[in-house]
C-alpha cells in the first residue's frame, strides 16, 4: 500500500527510510544532508562501502544502526564528475534502484518503508515521471510505503 503523506521523514515510524544518492555521494544537500547530520556513522560506512565495491548507479545499499534504524541508500544519481558534485538522476537508474529496493524489502523482511519524492530534488526528475516507477516496483509489496510528498520540518507524518 503506497500512501502519500506530509511531514518530516526523519520522524517516521516506518521501519526503514529509503532515499536517493550518487555513488561516493558527499551527503551535502537535501534529505541526504539531514541524514548525515543525524547518522554520521552511516555516511562513513557508505563511503567505505563505495571504496570497496565501487557501486554503479541503479543499486541499493542498506545500513542499520545499533538502535535498529535502517537507512536504504538508493543509487539513483550518476557519480560525481570533475566538479565533485553528484550527477543528476536518470529514470533508468531510479527504476533499477527501486527494483533493488523491492528485493531488499523482501530479503530483510521489512514491515514498513518511508521514502521521499525520490530523485526530484537534487536528482532533478519530475515527480510525474518517477511516481509510476515507484508504483510499478513497490506497489505489489504487502507493506505500508509512506511517500513523504510534502516536507514539514518537525512534524510527524502518518507513517
Amino acid at each position: 500500500m503506497i500512501k502519500e503523506v506530509s511531514g518530516d521523514i526523519l520522524l517516521t515510524s516506518a521501519q526503514a527510510i529509503a532515499h536517493g544518492v550518487a555513488p561516493n555521494d558527499h551527503f551535502d544537500s537535501g534529505l541526504a544532508l539531514s541524514l548525515r547530520e543525524e547518522y554520521p556513522s552511516m555516511v562513513k560506512d557508505f563511503r567505505h562501502y563505495c571504496k570497496l565495491h565501487n557501486p554503479e548507479p541503479g543499486g541499493a545499499w542498506i545500513w542499520g544502526s545499533a538502535e535498529g534504524i535502517k537507512i536504504i541508500n538508493l543509487l539513483t544519481q550518476e557519480p560525481a564528475k570533475g566538479n565533485g558534485h553528484p550527477g543528476e538522476a536518470t529514470l533508468q537508474n531510479v527504476g533499477h534502484a527501486l527494483k533493488a529496493l523491492a528485493k531488499l524489502v523482501e530479503k530483510e523482511n521489512l514491515t514498513s518503508l518511508a521514502i521521499p519524492k525520490l530523485a526530484t530534488g537534487v536528482g532533478k526528475l519530475p515527480w510525474e515521471d518517477v511516481k509510476p516507477l515507484l508504483e510499478k516496483h513497490l506497489g505489489d509489496l504487502h507493506i505500508p510505503i509512506y511517500v513523504y510528498s510534502t516536507y514539514v520540518k518537525g512534524q510527524k507524518g502518518e507513517g
